[in-house]
């Protein structure tokens, strides 16, 4: 098993994300048979019903998690909520699921979405390069 600190976590929906504000944040390969991973979020209160609502509906969510440090790119990770609890101020939110290989190469989805503005030539290049160093968050259809 190996452990990192989450730097920081989105819930991504097909119409927008929803940016979790990390108190702390912790992200755990179990490097397992089945490749599961475990994301815990520590974050604000205000939150929980938010959580609350996805977790009793059961239902698979996409998040997009920094790991370590902000220069690194985003992974993205198929989860549900095996977790939730509240505490005075904050709640704990434990993710249990699988990396996206097909939407985790940061890459060639910032070249897709840029593309998708009608870049081309020497511009895009230009603007792909800048994108790289800042790594701006890219929406992506769960």
């Amino acid at each position: 098993m190996k452990s990192f600190k989450l730097y920081s976590l989105d819930v991504v929906d097909d119409v927008n994300s929803v940016e979790v504000p990390l108190v702390d944040g912790l992200i755990l390969n179990k490097e397992d048979e089945r490749s599961t991973w475990l994301l815990e979020a520590y974050t604000d209160l205000s939150l929980y019903d938010y959580f609350k609502k996805i977790s009793e509906q059961n239902r698979d969510i996409i998040v997009e998690a920094v790991i370590t440090k902000k220069e690194n790119a985003p992974a993205y990770f198929q989860t549900k909520i095996s977790s939730l609890l509240k505490f005075e101020k904050h709640i704990s939110v434990l993710f249990e699921g699988h990396l996206r290989r097909n939407k985790s190469d940061y890459s060639e989805l910032l070249l897709d979405s840029l593309m998708q503005k009608g870049l081309e030539g020497p511009e895009l290049l230009k603007e792909f390069k800048e994108k790289m160093q800042s790594k701006p968050r890219i929406k992506v259809k769960p």
